[in-house]
């Protein structure tokens, strides 16, 4: 059964109140393709399909050392369904002259991401028509036919792709737009957008939006959606008068936007029932606020940010799965490992930026009718340009939020970290994160450090540094680094200011 039939068969089943079956060790996702080659991220994870007794009893060994000796830490989990190596690909310009087209370029460019272990695509704003340059709309594809070729290209390779819709956001110049379905001055213009902020309490909004975002997932053979929230949370305290046409169903608190919610909660239902991915970003390091209710699978944060120290420090306590961004229009970084300092204590790892160069062109379309000359995105996108044409070979930049140019650095480092992190986010471990009692260290961390716990068929420790001096760290036992540095097992461990360890206990 492919994907396309999954989909309408599931709807059928839904509708008549039949099940549908899947074979063992298939997802709905996954049942006409090569399991990815990154953790057989596809199929039934290791821990479950190819275990021995042996394997599971050291599994239940080190996590009793944990239990044992963690007496208190910020959170707990259990890793599953976790895919942390995720990638943001830039498609091509738009607005553009012409459709982008994927080809041979993207060929080998997907090539590199799966031998850097790459396990999910995301893809921007660019892969729709939302100006209606060339006859779609938001909701659909610049160019349908090489969207498709895209996707497949990346499912022959192992990996899964997901694509950007929005639950508020439509342009006020787009035929099918309704003034009553967005609150008076709601509304954001930058660069090329001019996009009204619909309300989630809008029943013609809604009518309007669930079906073509279930049709984005029906149409394309997609693994799920990335959601840009588009909403202006309750706690920012903005009062507007509601619409012509809100119903106020809710209690709408600052600590629950509970229309918003209500809808993020019926499109995660539905791409679940899919066998899909949500992925969600709301504003800055924002969490949803929804009153404990879930609705995603993972939390893009860092859009606007200039401090990472301080971004950690917000969504440090998050449900898993946060995948961090730092923005590098705003925030500035020490050296290439600082953002992996930042999130993998915490269950966290970046995403990596790629594709097809992020040129600027863009933001110099004629036709076009742009915001303002001076806004940041028009000014990065002339920064880009410049660079571009100065340097055609690059090295590139690869989104609008990646520096121009992009580190050198950045992908290696990336893909080092990757190898380290990806053993601790193995389906089946059990996380300690930020611990602050336990027996696995003979004395209290220095002022300024972090350590945590990953317990699964190994043990590993993570020892960070935030501070500006050196930290001395003595664990119970003996550890040897996962770097390939080869340093001896050792107890004692010293770490540099702003920087990060990660070692697995000794046999």
């Amino acid at each position: 059964m492919n994907r396309r039939q999954f989909f309408q068969t599931s709807v059928k089943a839904a509708a008549t109140g039949a099940a549908v079956f899947l074979p063992l060790n298939t997802t709905p996702a996954a049942s006409s393709r090569t399991p990815s080659s990154a953790g057989n991220a596809a199929g039934a994870p290791a821990i479950l399909a190819s275990c021995t007794a042996e394997d599971q009893r050291r599994r239940l060994q080190n996590i009793a050392v944990a239990e044992k000796g963690v007496r208190a830490c910020l959170r707990k989990h259990l890793v599953t369904n976790y895919l942390p190596a995720q990638c943001a690909y830039t498609l091509g310009e738009y607005p553009c002259r012409k459709p982008w087209n994927p080809g041979g370029y993207d060929e080998r460019e997907l090539d590199r991401l799966k031998d850097h272990g790459i396990q999910l695509i995301q893809l921007f704003d660019e892969w729709n028509d939302s100006l209606r340059l060339f006859g779609g709309d938001k909701f659909t594809a610049v160019n349908p036919a090489g969207f498709r070729r895209f996707i497949q290209m990346v499912h022959r390779r192992g990996m899964k792709v997901i694509t950007y819709a929005s639950p508020c956001f439509l342009q006020r110049t787009d035929p099918d737009f309704r003034p009553e379905w967005s609150r008076e001055g709601d509304y954001l213009e930058l660069g090329y957008w001019n996009i009204a902020r619909c309300s989630p309490a809008s029943p013609g909004w809604r009518a309007f939006l669930l079906p073509r975002i279930l049709r984005i997932l029906d149409t394309y053979e997609l693994d799920g959606i990335y959601l840009d929230g588009g909403y202006v949370q309750n706690y920012h305290n903005i009062r507007r008068p509601p619409t012509k046409d809100e119903v106020a169903a809710f209690n709408e608190t600052a600590e629950h936007d509970a229309a918003f919610s209500d809808l993020l909660a019926l499109v995660y239902a539905e791409v679940k029932r899919r066998g899909g991915i949500l992925k969600l970003h709301v504003d800055g390091a924002d969490q949803p606020r929804t009153a404990g209710m879930k609705v995603y699978d993972y939390l893009w944060v860092g859009e606007g940010v200039n401090n990472a120290d301080t971004m950690r420090e917000a969504v440090r306590n998050y449900p898993p799965y946060v995948v961090p961004c730092i923005d590098m229009n705003y925030a500035k970084i020490g050296n290439a490992d600082d953002p992996y300092l930042h999130a993998i204590p915490y269950l966290q790892f970046p995403l990596l930026q790629a594709g097809r160069p992020f040129t600027g062109e863009r933001g110099m379309i004629p036709g076009v009718k742009y915001a303002s000359d001076q806004d940041w995105w028009m000014q990065r996108c002339r920064q880009a340009w410049q660079y571009y044409q100065a340097h055609p070979d690059g090295p590139y930049t690869y989104g609008s939020w990646d520096a121009v140019p992009e580190h050198p650095e950045t992908r290696p480092t990336h893909a080092r970290w990757l190898k380290q992190y990806q053993p601790l986010a193995e389906a089946g471990t059990w996380a300690y994160l930020e611990i602050t009692d336990s027996n696995l260290l003979t004395q209290p961390l220095p002022a300024n450090a972090v350590a945590s716990a990953f317990a699964n068929r190994e043990f590993y420790l993570v020892l960070a540094n935030y501070g500006s001096q050196a930290a001395e760290i003595v664990t119970a036992d003996a550890y040897v680094t996962t770097d390939n540095s080869g340093v001896p097992a050792a107890k004692q461990w010293n770490l540099p200011p702003r920087s990060l360890k990660i070692l697995r206990r000794s046999a």
